[in-house]
């Protein structure tokens, strides 16, 4: 696999990791609400996917744009 995604795959990959976010923000929520710790995991869990989703997107835009540094 390259270094840079394509602008198709990465927008794809961005999408993915937004799904996952809003899901562990999702069971985050539910888990609090339960009265269980276990909500710290997915509080976790959403801030990585958030970092992924915006890595994929400026990914993205620079292979579309023709950045170097992307």
């Amino acid at each position: 696999m390259s270094p840079t995604p394509p602008p198709a795959q990465a927008r794809r990959l961005a999408l993915y990791a937004l799904v996952v976010c809003l899901l562990a923000v999702a069971a985050a929520v539910v888990s609090f609400v339960e009265g269980s710790w276990l909500g710290v995991v997915w509080v976790l869990l959403a801030g990585l996917s958030s970092n992924m989703t915006w890595y994929y997107l400026k990914r993205g835009r620079g292979a579309r744009d023709g950045s170097v540094t992307g």
